[in-house]
Protein backbone atom coordinates (compact mmCIF):
# COMPACT_ATOMS: atom_id res chain seq x y z
CA UNK A 1 0.00 0.00 0.00
CA UNK A 2 1.68 3.02 -1.24
CA UNK A 3 0.23 6.29 -0.04
CA UNK A 4 2.46 8.59 -1.97
CA UNK A 5 3.91 8.71 -5.44
CA UNK A 6 7.73 8.38 -5.37
CA UNK A 7 8.38 9.31 -8.95
CA UNK A 8 10.09 12.66 -8.51
CA UNK A 9 11.70 12.47 -5.04
CA UNK A 10 13.29 10.14 -2.52
CA UNK A 11 11.06 7.62 -0.81
CA UNK A 12 12.05 8.68 2.71
CA UNK A 13 11.93 12.40 1.96
CA UNK A 14 14.43 15.22 1.86
CA UNK A 15 16.03 17.08 4.77
CA UNK A 16 13.61 19.93 4.23
CA UNK A 17 10.72 17.59 5.02
CA UNK A 18 11.86 17.16 8.65
CA UNK A 19 11.94 19.71 11.51
CA UNK A 20 15.29 21.11 12.68
CA UNK A 21 17.08 19.16 15.38
CA UNK A 22 16.91 20.91 18.78
CA UNK A 23 20.14 22.56 20.02
CA UNK A 24 22.04 20.46 22.55
CA UNK A 25 23.99 22.23 25.23
CA UNK A 26 26.10 21.09 28.15
CA UNK A 27 28.73 19.13 26.23
CA UNK A 28 31.51 21.13 27.83
CA UNK A 29 30.38 19.99 31.29
CA UNK A 30 30.36 16.34 30.19
CA UNK A 31 33.86 16.62 28.74
CA UNK A 32 35.20 18.33 31.88
CA UNK A 33 33.72 15.61 34.11
CA UNK A 34 35.23 12.88 31.94
CA UNK A 35 38.61 14.68 31.98
CA UNK A 36 38.56 14.95 35.78
CA UNK A 37 37.72 11.26 36.15
CA UNK A 38 40.52 10.26 33.78
CA UNK A 39 42.98 12.46 35.71
CA UNK A 40 41.94 10.89 39.04
CA UNK A 41 42.30 7.35 37.66
CA UNK A 42 45.69 8.13 36.09
CA UNK A 43 46.90 9.72 39.33
CA UNK A 44 45.77 6.72 41.35
CA UNK A 45 47.52 4.33 38.98
CA UNK A 46 50.68 6.43 39.16
CA UNK A 47 50.60 6.32 42.95
CA UNK A 48 50.18 2.54 42.93
CA UNK A 49 53.15 2.12 40.57
CA UNK A 50 55.27 4.55 42.60
CA UNK A 51 54.52 2.76 45.87
CA UNK A 52 55.35 -0.64 44.33
CA UNK A 53 58.88 0.57 43.60
CA UNK A 54 59.37 1.70 47.22
CA UNK A 55 59.12 5.35 46.23
CA UNK A 56 62.30 5.34 44.19
CA UNK A 57 64.37 4.06 47.13
CA UNK A 58 65.74 1.07 45.25
CA UNK A 59 69.48 0.53 45.47
CA UNK A 60 71.40 -1.02 42.58
CA UNK A 61 73.09 -4.31 43.32
CA UNK A 62 75.09 -6.83 41.34
CA UNK A 63 75.90 -10.47 42.00
CA UNK A 64 79.62 -11.15 41.74
CA UNK A 65 79.51 -14.89 42.38
CA UNK A 66 77.54 -17.60 44.17
CA UNK A 67 78.47 -21.07 45.28
CA UNK A 68 76.42 -24.01 46.55
CA UNK A 69 78.48 -25.52 49.37
CA UNK A 70 76.09 -28.35 50.29
CA UNK A 71 72.41 -29.29 49.85
CA UNK A 72 71.64 -27.16 52.93
CA UNK A 73 73.88 -24.14 52.38
CA UNK A 74 74.73 -21.62 49.66
CA UNK A 75 77.01 -18.60 49.55
CA UNK A 76 76.73 -15.36 47.57
CA UNK A 77 79.07 -12.45 46.98
CA UNK A 78 77.38 -9.27 45.76
CA UNK A 79 78.00 -5.53 45.48
CA UNK A 80 75.62 -2.82 46.65
CA UNK A 81 75.81 0.82 45.50
CA UNK A 82 74.12 3.12 48.05
CA UNK A 83 74.58 6.61 49.51
CA UNK A 84 77.10 6.78 52.37
CA UNK A 85 74.64 8.23 54.88
CA UNK A 86 71.76 5.76 54.35
CA UNK A 87 70.93 2.25 55.58
CA UNK A 88 69.98 -0.38 53.00
CA UNK A 89 68.23 -3.72 53.38
CA UNK A 90 68.81 -6.40 50.76
CA UNK A 91 66.97 -9.69 50.38
CA UNK A 92 68.87 -12.61 48.91
CA UNK A 93 67.12 -15.71 47.58
CA UNK A 94 68.19 -19.24 46.77
CA UNK A 95 66.21 -21.18 44.15
CA UNK A 96 66.18 -24.86 43.30
CA UNK A 97 66.10 -26.52 39.88
CA UNK A 98 62.31 -25.89 39.61
CA UNK A 99 62.75 -22.16 40.47
CA UNK A 100 61.15 -22.67 43.88
CA UNK A 101 62.59 -20.70 46.78
CA UNK A 102 64.61 -22.92 49.11
CA UNK A 103 66.10 -20.15 51.24
CA UNK A 104 66.13 -16.42 51.80
CA UNK A 105 67.80 -13.90 54.04
CA UNK A 106 67.62 -10.16 54.65
CA UNK A 107 70.96 -8.37 54.98
CA UNK A 108 71.17 -4.92 56.60
CA UNK A 109 73.94 -2.60 55.42
CA UNK A 110 74.66 0.18 57.94
CA UNK A 111 75.27 3.86 57.05
CA UNK A 112 78.77 5.14 56.53
CA UNK A 113 79.61 2.57 53.89
CA UNK A 114 78.85 3.48 50.30
CA UNK A 115 79.54 0.94 47.60
CA UNK A 116 80.33 -2.29 49.34
CA UNK A 117 81.02 -5.89 48.41
CA UNK A 118 79.38 -8.39 50.76
CA UNK A 119 79.75 -12.14 51.20
CA UNK A 120 76.81 -13.91 52.86
CA UNK A 121 76.01 -17.55 53.53
CA UNK A 122 72.45 -18.77 53.34
CA UNK A 123 70.83 -21.85 54.91
CA UNK A 124 68.58 -23.70 52.45
CA UNK A 125 65.87 -26.32 52.79
CA UNK A 126 67.01 -28.08 49.60
CA UNK A 127 69.86 -27.94 47.12
CA UNK A 128 70.03 -24.53 45.47
CA UNK A 129 70.87 -24.11 41.80
CA UNK A 130 70.98 -20.30 41.84
CA UNK A 131 71.30 -17.50 44.35
CA UNK A 132 70.40 -13.89 43.55
CA UNK A 133 69.62 -10.53 45.13
CA UNK A 134 65.83 -10.08 44.97
CA UNK A 135 65.91 -6.42 46.00
CA UNK A 136 67.88 -3.77 47.87
CA UNK A 137 65.99 -0.78 49.30
CA UNK A 138 67.00 2.24 51.33
CA UNK A 139 65.51 2.39 54.81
Amino acid sequence: MVTRDAENGPVLGTPDDFPDRPRRGGRLVVHVVIGVLVAIIAGGWGYVMWSMTAGGAEVPSQVVTFQVNSPSQAEITFEVYKPDDRVAVCRIRALDVNHAEVGSKEVRIPPGEGSKQLKESLDTSGEATSVHVQYCNLV
